[in-house]
């Protein structure tokens, strides 16, 4: 199969989203297909793939004085008529990149995949019932951005709610040569008000009045930097490291007591599944997360992960400082962790993925012979 790939953003850019991207691209091509990327930001392209390059045009010269992203998508729209032929177009966004992708995709008669990594934007509903018109199948990344697609008018049957992949060998690798460091919290993510740092930053600082061996790491870089700073307080035991290698993500979270993220729900975005705290659980790290970074339906919220009232600081402080005071407890957390995780290697999550392809060759034969001339493909 030819697929082309579009997502704003590829590594080294950090974020779940952008790993997603790369690492599906790279179990696709071990599997076989011929894989385009369609990029802004980033250089990382995997070994084997393609590159569709996205030109300005007269339109995305004029959405991007308010929008990049929807340049993009525009770029994107009209490139589709020079690139392929594909047999399916997967993108890696959300209604304002579908509403311009995906009546280029129809016009052709291109299947297209939408995947949602997160909570969709509660504003311009209309918009995301017009765009998502155009999408023949979605992958939504947790049970929130279902919701979301349900309640802007994307029939169930159309979604597939699933997880990324993990790199489970990697993880092992890393768990197997780190040690554990007593009281070390680590919280891993983008310094963006939708992760609130600053929760599990004055968590922290009250745990740390009287358990002074207790310290956090931040591991990434955003516009929330110097505010976040600030409230540390001049505390050594608190530091925020900045944007790290993956591997040495990963170094960090294994080492860990604890993993914790404390992520919340605005009007304009959310948590899927995150990635992140999925590698916690490969790595063996007890994981902390809030009610607005639930793993659900990917891991239960069964003990295999504490959880807490999402802004709650009296609740973070409490379900945190319990995990850290109970060895018993930590060890069977990153027992049921590692369990949980077991079925979730990449190679996989792209079997699933191209599993549901299937789906959007399938409700669209008649488009897909408009392309090719010849039946939907069998993978």
């Amino acid at each position: 199969m030819k697929i082309l790939r579009a997502s704003y953003r590829i590594p080294p850019m950090p974020g779940g989203l952008e790993r997603h991207v790369g690492c599906l691209t790279t179990a696709q091509l071990r599997h076989g297909h011929t894989v385009d990327l369609a990029f802004r930001h980033g250089t990382d392209v995997p070994a084997g793939a393609g590159v569709l390059t996205p030109r300005p045009t007269t339109r995305s010269r004029l959405l991007g004085v308010r929008s990049d992203v929807a340049a993009f998508g525009a770029e994107v729209a009209s490139a589709l008529r020079r690139g392929g032929p594909y047999d399916l177009v997967h993108l890696h966004g959300d209604h304002l990149t579908a509403a311009l992708i995906g009546p280029a995709c129809a016009s052709l008669g291109i299947p297209l995949v939408l995947t949602v990594h997160g909570a969709l934007s509660q504003r311009y509903q209309w918009l995301a019932r017009r765009a998502f018109g155009t999408v023949t199948a979605c992958i939504a990344l947790g049970n929130r951005p279902t919701r979301d697609l349900i309640r802007a008018g994307v029939p169930a049957a159309r979604i597939r709610t699933m997880s990324s992949g993990l790199d489970l060998v990697d993880l092992a690798a890393t768990r197997a040569s780190v040690t554990t460091e007593p009281g070390l919290v680590v919280s891993v993510g983008s310094l963006d008000p939708v992760k609130d740092h600053a929760l599990t930053i004055e968590a922290v600082r009250r745990l740390r009045a009287d358990r002074p061996a207790v310290r956090l790491m931040i591991i990434g870089d955003g516009p929330e930097r110097d505010r976040l700073d600030r409230l540390t307080g001049g505390d050594a035991g608190i530091e925020l490291v900045g944007h790290l290698p993956t591997t040495e993500v990963w170094r960090a979270v294994a080492s860990a007591e604890v993993f914790v993220l404390a992520s919340r729900l605005l009007a304009s975005k959310g948590e899927g599944v995150p990635t992140a705290a999925l590698e916690a659980l490969g790595l063996g790290t007890p994981a902390v997360l809030s009610t607005a970074a639930s793993l659900d339906p990917v891991v239960a919220d069964d003990g295999t992960y504490q959880t807490f009232r999402a802004e709650s600081v009296d609740d973070l402080t409490r379900v945190l400082g319990g995990v850290l005071d109970d060895p018993v407890r930590r060890r069977l957390m990153v027992d049921q962790g590692l369990r949980a995780v077991a079925a979730l290697d990449w190679s996989e999550q792209a079997s699933t993925v191209e599993q549901w392809y299937h789906t959007a060759l399938d409700t669209a034969p008649r488009h897909r012979r408009a392309v090719t001339g010849a039946e939907p493909a069998r993978l």
